[in-house]
């Protein structure tokens, strides 16, 4: 599976944050690409989010008025892509204002990881362990626990 994270701000290169999405990256057997782009307006940042979908990708947007689901629940859905022949996802990440309805409207996937705010930088650490904990409930590694 590849997976491209499309996010807007920039993450510092040795700040904690980059540090913890680096490690799930290596572990993960899933190739993950992550693309940013700087705080703008809106419309240009959906412009930069829709513009970069891969072609043929699964697109999960994080969004506050998404579904809130179980990580098993995620991996159950992200697994039945894949049995239907998706090879790729692409995840986006909005900005401080989140995204323009545009942008939800071309969700495969509309996500909350919950009630919380998080910092956006912080969302991408917690995404990349997400995704690497999706790999591994997929195939059966021991990492998840219920």
């Amino acid at each position: 599976m590849k997976v491209t994270i499309l996010a807007i701000g920039k993450c510092r290169k040795n700040s904690p944050e980059a540090m913890i999405i680096s490690e799930y990256a290596k572990r993960s057997a899933w190739s993950i690409q992550i693309k940013e782009k700087d705080n703008s307006t809106q419309e240009d940042e959906a412009k930069f989010l829709q513009g970069n979908i891969p072609h043929g990708a699964k697109v999960v947007v994080l969004d506050e008025r998404g579904e809130n689901m179980k990580s098993t629940e995620l991996a159950a859905k992200i697994e039945n892509w894949m049995s239907n022949g998706c090879s790729e996802l692409c995840f986006l990440i909005g900005g401080a204002d989140g995204h323009l309805q545009s942008t939800r409207n071309r969700a495969d996937l509309l996500l909350s990881f919950g009630k919380l705010t998080l910092p956006h930088m912080l969302m991408r650490a917690v995404l990349a362990e997400q995704i690497y904990r999706m790999q591994t409930i997929i195939s059966h590694h021991p990492y998840h626990r219920e």
